[in-house]
């Protein structure tokens, strides 16, 4: 049971400045000795009053306050003051110069330093520079300490605080009070109904103007990240409604303003019209154009020879197939070329066929791909070192932009992308508008694959307009074709239930109707008999992967199962935050992008360390270790189970998916497609027959946008 604790701070012994997490020794009235009091404040210092909500625990450490909030307040006595003071809080004030300002002014002291800080220049010893100083450090303390008892009072905790402070700087309040709303598009874990939420507690009336332009620019940035650039304003107006109650005459003047404003474009051309945000179709009109542009250049490498083949050929040692000499050709002669094609056809050969083409001509190649996991493997490929994305383009997290632009371009003569259905538009534009001139681009990914989780399906826009060469490779080489997961991955993708009866050595479907029973065999699978038949490693070797997050067969379900199984509780210590629990050991997805610490949306590591003390939990991310404070766990998820979506631009020796009508919603060919085209080794389904069916024969709408921008080019 949660109670209010009231004291005076006698001294921090330690404090987080990054995620505010402090321990503090309090003395308490009616305590003999000092307590112990844990939790997070974004300043704190000795001789401060204290204000702390939670409980009392009894542990290793002894007993202790574990406070939810902490609310710490200037001291008021003489004795207090000068211990705040001395405690290093202000710079330019130690010791000796808080004994002479308290002796000066008293009680007084920090009124004196908050609005007549010139008075301080009486003291012996503090002189102009000292006085500037301590004056700065002295507002910097009190604006963190305003912006944290304003964020806390409006129900925000001190985790989330921090968050926006470190955001928004000192001017943190000033801007919410402004625009609440804009919270839920700057500060990640604050949505619309947060923002809406402290938008009401401070005044801001349920039909108010501000708050339906505020939902049309949510409405239209949830859109964007179910993969939609645009969407048909009449679709947009409902879920307004839907989302805030308001009425439809008052979502529809909204549109009107903020088309007016410039913030929203209407696309008359479609019927009804379609609306945008700017950036978005900003970024997809100046990519088609940029893209139309780049490949109107001459030949970067001119026609290729039957010779210049042969040499690929013998330097390879392999022969190539006549559709795959013709993308070689192709390569020669496009300054902007998409390969495209299924598992088992020869992408691979290709990438490193073009590599060999530039070699020869002494060219400066770039490679690069979405994700780190997908640059790691074209390195592997190819010998050449390959980054993602945000690194090639040198990510300034302080900004939010990348270095390299139309005015600092990239330096190379070839830029190949891996894994180009993963792009989106926003991330395309970014990157082809930093290609320099005269240079080529190879975009190579497999179209039937699930897009972007982002806005706007790039790669299906591209190759369905027609704009741009592209070459499709079909043939599936004989010994991929042995493959009972190729063979699989082909059916599907053409729409044919896979050949269960036909033995395979990699796939396999094991049947079952009831959810229950399906998870109960999953885990027998995962836990027992794939490690013993193919001596995979459960932790290291297997994922789980499912249509879906919820349901018994869902992601969250999954995983505390697999957990349970895989990485038992034995004792040792775990946290539970977000509705999770999390242990060393455990395999964990990083869910969105943290360019401070260098990690990316799809990530996977593996807890290693949790430090109670310093409220701090550590995951190995392919051999780097990255701490995270307890309140950053929403960043992360388990992952012995994760949604098809989430393993974009993975593969994994070993995949396991579950298959029932009760993913009915997500039973869709290119997800079940893209499912097995992430086994290397193996493939099991484990599920019913109908749902597998189902899956074969659904195909998944077109939503992301028309194609118009690309055809004008």
């Amino acid at each position: 049971m949660e109670e209010t604790l009231r004291g005076t701070i006698e001294r921090v012994t330690f404090h987080n400045p990054d995620n505010g997490f402090s321990v503090l020794r309090v003395f308490v009235a009616g305590k003999r000795d000092l307590q112990t009091v844990v939790g997070h404040t974004a300043v704190a210092g000795a001789g401060e009053l204290l204000e702390a909500t939670g409980s009392w625990i009894n542990d290793a450490r002894g007993l202790q306050f574990r406070a939810t909030t902490l609310r710490c307040m200037p001291p008021h006595t003489r004795e207090g003051i000068e211990r705040f003071l001395a405690s290093g809080m202000i710079k330019g004030v130690g010791p000796e110069y808080a004994k002479r300002i308290v002796a000066a002014f008293g009680e007084r002291t920090l009124q004196i330093i908050d609005q007549s800080p010139s008075f301080l220049s009486e003291v012996k010893g503090i002189g102009t520079k000292r006085l500037a100083l301590i004056r700065q450090s002295w507002c910097e303390q009190k604006a963190v300490r305003d912006i944290m008892v304003f964020l806390q009072a409006h129900g925000m905790g001190p985790a989330r605080a921090l968050r926006i402070h470190r955001t928004y700087g000192d001017d943190a309040v000033a801007k919410i009070r402004a625009n609440p709303y804009r919270l839920a598009a700057d500060i990640w874990g604050i949505g619309f109904q947060i923002a809406d939420d402290l938008a009401g507690k401070l005044g801001i009336a349920p039909d108010s103007p501000e708050r339906a332009r505020a939902a049309l620019r949510h409405a239209l940035r949830e859109f964007s990240t179910d993969g939609h650039v645009g969407y048909p304003e009449e679709g947009v107006v409902e879920r307004m409604v839907a989302m805030t109650g308001i009425a439809q005459e008052l979502a529809q003047k909204a549109v009107e303003t903020e088309r007016l404003d410039g913030a929203v474009v209407r696309d008359t051309r479609m019927t009804p019209p379609w609306l945008y945000l700017k950036s978005l179709y900003l970024a997809e009109t100046h990519l088609a154009t940029h893209l139309a542009e780049l490949g109107k250049g001459a030949p970067p490498l001119g026609t290729v020879s039957d010779s210049a083949l042969m040499a690929i050929q013998t330097r390879m040692a392999l022969e190539l197939a006549p559709e795959q000499k013709e993308a070689l050709r192709m390569a020669g002669t496009s300054r902007v070329l998409i390969i495209t094609g299924g598992p088992g056809v020869g992408k691979t050969t290709i990438v490193r066929g073009i590599v060999e083409l530039y070699r020869q001509k002494n060219r400066k190649i770039e490679l690069c791909a979405p994700t780190g996991r997908a640059a790691k493997r074209l390195h592997e490929t190819t010998g050449l070192e390959a980054r993602t994305l945000h690194r090639l383009l040198e990510f300034d997290p302080g900004r939010g932009s990348f270095t390299r632009d139309g005015s600092n371009p990239l330096e190379g003569d070839l830029f190949l992308v891996d894994e180009a259905s993963m792009l989106d538009v926003n991330l395309a534009w970014g990157f082809v508008r930093a290609i320099p001139k005269g240079a080529s681009l190879v975009l190579v990914g497999d179209v039937d694959q699930l897009p972007s989780v982002g806005p706007g399906r790039v790669l299906a826009e591209l190759i369905s307009s027609g704009c741009l060469p592209v070459a499709r490779l079909t043939r599936v080489f004989r010994q991929a074709a042995r493959s009972g997961i190729v063979r699989a991955a082909h059916a599907v993708r053409e729409g044919q239930l896979p050949d269960l009866e036909v033995p395979a050595d990699d796939f396999f479907f094991v049947a079952s109707e009831d959810p229950a029973d399906i998870a109960e065999k999953l885990e027998l699978l995962v836990r027992e008999r794939i490690p013993k038949k193919f001596g995979l490693d459960p932790m290291r070797d297997i994922q789980v992967l499912t249509p879906m997050n919820r349901t018994e067969l869902g992601v969250t379900a999954l995983n505390g199962r697999l957990q349970a199984a895989l990485n038992p509780d034995r004792g040792q210590i775990a946290v539970e935050r977000f509705g999770q629990k999390f242990r060393v050991g455990d395999r964990v997805l990083q869910t969105h992008n943290n360019y401070k610490k260098q990690i990316y949306n799809g990530d996977l590591g593996v807890i290693v360390a949790i430090d109670e003390i310093n409220r701090e939990l550590t995951v190995r991310f392919d051999g780097r270790d990255v701490p995270f404070d307890l309140g950053e766990l929403d960043e992360i998820s388990l992952a012995y189970a994760l949604s098809i979506h989430k393993s974009q631009g993975s593969e994994y020796p070993a995949v396991v998916m579950p298959l029932h009508t009760q993913h009915f919603m997500m039973l869709q060919r290119n997800l079940l497609y893209t499912g097995l085209t992430r086994a290397r080794k193996l493939a099991v389904i484990v599920g019913s027959i109908r749902a597998l069916k189902l899956a074969v024969v659904i195909v998944e709408q077109s939503k992301q946008n028309h194609d118009g921008h690309w055809r004008e080019h």
